[in-house]
């Protein structure tokens, strides 16, 4: 029984983690897209903006793609801490 409350609250605070990081990465993407943006205005800004936030994206799937194939056969742990220092780099 304990067992089952223990792995309960484990999931119950992943459920709430996975969104605040989200979050802090979108936020640093804003303000990166956003000091580059400075001096434009109206349509050009939002254009700008639009394109940023979604090269962004791209590249962190693509960095993910090409991590995932290099991590290769790893499992576990290994992986884990290979994936997060390949993404990192």
């Amino acid at each position: 029984m304990k067992k089952l409350l223990a792995l309960a609250m484990v999931g119950a605070f992943a459920v709430v983690a996975t969104p605040v990081l989200a979050q802090n990465a979108q936020q640093e993407r804003m303000k990166v897209c956003n000091t580059q943006a400075a001096g434009k205005k109206g349509d050009e800004r939002k254009k700008f903006m639009s394109e940023c936030l979604s090269a962004e994206k791209v590249s962190q799937q693509e960095k993910m793609k090409a991590c995932n194939t290099k991590a290769g056969d790893r499992n576990g742990d290994e992986r884990k801490a290979f994936m997060s220092q390949c993404l990192k780099g």
